[in-house]
């Protein structure tokens, strides 16, 4: 066959699959409108045809045409790779191509199909949201026809919010007239509308009774109002009066206005400030006439807020935030803020505080401002000194033994007002971001458990409420009172010696002078404050630190004492409670070599016959000149040391510590210890 013969088969062939995909054959053909027509019929069999066709088997025509697809094409690859006949190629693309159609058919089938199941679906919804909407419609009728049922059963009458007298009450009581027993006890109805005109009877009777209590409550009235009149007219005379005894009460020390006034602003008081206050004036009146005190501050602001009802609540400053929100909406408290402003609160002081000034024989006094911490429940004291008006206490070593923040520490032993009292107050501070105490001591005070004892506050571990106590306040009052004095005394007696000492003079009084001999040849060449870390830092204090004789809250100084060529370095521990504790002396020798208590046993006896045997340096009611007594004593130890060590010594030419005090016996014992001890009516030192 020629290859014209070939191109004309193919387009015999490609015009007769045109005119099966048409319908129908070229003989038939229609109009335009009549093809319209056809594609919709033919759209519409489809339709029926989709719901009278099997999917599954159509899923199988699909794979059976794809798999010819596929055989077809394999075909074609191996005619092509072992150069066929065109003839047959052309013929398996023929047959491929009509499988295409029966995959379009399939698809279309599919589309219809797909569309049928969405409009089911849809009709389906359609039907359950009617029915729903019945179901809810039916729900709310229920709901509706059951509150209208609960209201007719919880329906009462006006009747039934009477309190009516009881039944046997009733026909005890009420006249038969209006109880008509005969008819009522077997009526119900009968029977409480009895009982109503029981009622009303009795409540005209109670009226009635109502206005004559209310005609003389008024007469009662009018009359007290007459002699409240007849009362404030005597109020000037009376003030005029008082006026006039004035000069009365100065003369004999009676300030009755005063007093009167400072009564009414007591009532003010919170409660641990008042029972202060009522027992300070009651020792004051009954002990003590050199104790004043008073109630300070405002007392406007006191008498105008409830501060007994003040609550920390961390979740709710309300009132402030409503003002900070009124002025300006846009901006918020920070986080900080918020602490900062809770911080304030549950530091804030009432604003009437007390002051007790405790004075001295000498013009001296303490003064004690006692305020008290709302939100914490505690009391905290501020403390100013005044000293005699004729005295110079100007110190370099002992400039801050009368600072307010040291002064009172360990007045009873271990409060150093350092922590508050109150159990409760570490979680009231960790609420607001704070977990020490000791930083707003500046701003609030130092809570000293004496001081809580005077408000007559007693917190214990175990505690939650803590309400003062007058029992607890007069039980510590007058011994606390003493120990002020006393501490006063004592630091105001201390200073004085520290600005002899730092003269280089040890200041002794006449009435100790028989417990020192005559002629002391040692003496001090320096004096000056040392601190902790001084002192820790010294080889020979380790053992004093373990054993508790030195803490970092003591008093520590460095005396240096000359005699020739020997040099003594003695360091000095004071505790707070100076002079209750007696000073504690180490003592460091050096004298042609390095000589301490660790190493040299007379140096122990040394520090033993001045730290040990303090006692007998105090004479009468002179405890407060134990320092001076102490380092005398030092003094005289270390001249009995130099000229009993160098009677041992062999040298030649002069002596350099020469024999000056009078010893029977040089050493004694094993150890030959050294006759420290001084014998006034002999003039002499012996051996303990």
């Amino acid at each position: 066959m020629s290859t014209k013969d070939k191109e004309k088969d193919k387009v015999k062939r490609k015009r007769a699959i045109r005119s099966e995909d048409r319908g129908g054959s070229g003989d038939n053909k229609k109009s335009k409108t009549d093809g319209e027509d056809t594609k919709v019929s033919l759209f519409y069999a489809e339709e029926e045809e989709v719901l009278n066709r099997d999917p599954q088997e159509d899923l199988e025509m699909h794979k059976a045409a794809c798999d010819e697809i596929r055989r077809c094409i394999a075909d074609v690859r191996k005619l092509k790779s072992a150069q066929g006949k065109e003839s047959a190629i052309e013929e398996k693309r023929i047959q491929a191509t009509l499988q295409f159609i029966i995959l379009k058919k399939m698809n279309r089938l599919a589309h219809i199909r797909c569309k049928k199941v969405r409009e089911g679906t849809n009709e389906a919804k359609q039907k359950i949201d009617q029915h729903h909407l019945q179901l809810e419609n039916l729900l709310y009728e229920v709901t509706h026809l059951q509150k209208e049922i609960t209201k007719c059963l919880e329906f009462k009458s006006k009747d039934e919010e009477i309190e009516l007298v009881p039944v046997d009450k009733f026909y005890r009581e009420a006249p038969k007239e209006i109880s008509k027993p005969t008819e009522t006890e077997k009526n119900l109805h009968k029977q409480t509308l009895a009982r109503l005109d029981w009622e009303l009877e009795q409540r005209k009777r109670l009226s009635t009774q109502l206005q004559e209590s209310e005609n003389s409550k008024e007469q009662i009235e009018n009359e007290i109002r007459e002699k409240r009149d007849q009362l404030e007219s005597l109020q000037p005379k009376l003030r005029d009066i008082l006026q006039s005894t004035k000069p009365v009460q100065e003369y004999l020390c009676m300030p009755f206005d005063k007093i009167c006034e400072q009564h009414e602003i007591a009532s003010h008081l919170p409660l641990p400030l008042y029972v202060l206050y009522m027992q300070s004036s009651a020792y004051k009146e009954a002990c003590d006439k050199y104790l004043t005190v008073t109630i300070e501050g405002d007392y406007q602001a006191a008498k105008g807020s409830n501060w007994d009802n003040m609550v920390l609540d961390e979740d709710s400053d309300s009132e402030t935030e409503e003002q900070e929100k009124a002025k300006s909406k846009r901006r918020r408290k920070t986080h900080d803020e918020r602490h900062s402003t809770a911080k304030d609160r549950i530091f804030r002081k009432h604003p009437l505080f007390i002051t007790l000034e405790i004075r001295c024989k000498d013009g001296s006094s303490l003064q004690l401002s006692f305020t008290y911490i709302v939100m914490l429940n505690i009391v905290t004291v501020g403390v100013k000194v005044q000293a005699a008006g004729d005295t110079n206490l100007n110190s370099i070593s002992g400039g801050d033994l009368l600072s307010p923040d040291s002064i009172l520490d360990d007045l009873y032993p271990g409060d150093h007002g350092n922590n508050t009292p109150n159990p409760a107050n570490h979680y009231d501070l960790r609420r607001v971001g704070s977990t020490d105490f000791s930083e707003h001591i500046c701003h609030t005070g130092k809570p000293y458990r004496w001081a809580q004892w005077l408000g007559g506050l007693q917190f214990l571990a175990d505690t939650e409420q803590v309400k003062a106590r007058s029992t607890v306040s007069a039980s510590y009052m007058q011994e606390t009172i003493r120990l002020l004095r006393q501490r006063l005394k004592a630091r105001l007696a201390l200073l004085k010696q520290l600005i002899s000492l730092e003269r280089y003079s040890v200041p002794v009084s006449s009435e100790h002078q028989n417990l020192f001999p005559t002629k002391i040849l040692s003496q001090l060449t320096s004096w000056r404050r040392s601190t902790y870390a001084d002192f820790i830092s010294l080889p020979y204090t380790q053992t004093a630190i373990d054993s508790g004789l030195a803490e970092e809250a003591d008093i520590f100084f460095t005396a240096v004492v000359d005699r020739g060529s020997a040099k003594l370095t003695s360091q000095i521990v004071l505790k707070p409670d100076y002079p209750s504790s007696a000073p504690f002396f180490l003592v460091h020798v050096h004298w042609k070599t390095e000589r301490t208590g660790l190493t040299d046993f007379h140096i122990r006896e040394v520090e033993t016959e001045v730290n040990v045997h303090w006692d007998e340096l105090i004479q009468g009611k002179s405890h407060d000149q134990l320092l001076s007594n102490q380092l005398q004593r030092l003094l005289v130890c270390f001249d009995v040391y130099l000229e009993t060590e160098a009677q041992n010594m062999s040298f030649e030419g002069p002596a350099e510590i020469p024999k000056e005090k009078i010893f029977p016996r040089m050493g004694k014992g094993p150890q030959r210890s050294k006759p420290y001890r001084y014998n006034p009516q002999l003039s002499f030192f012996l051996h303990r």
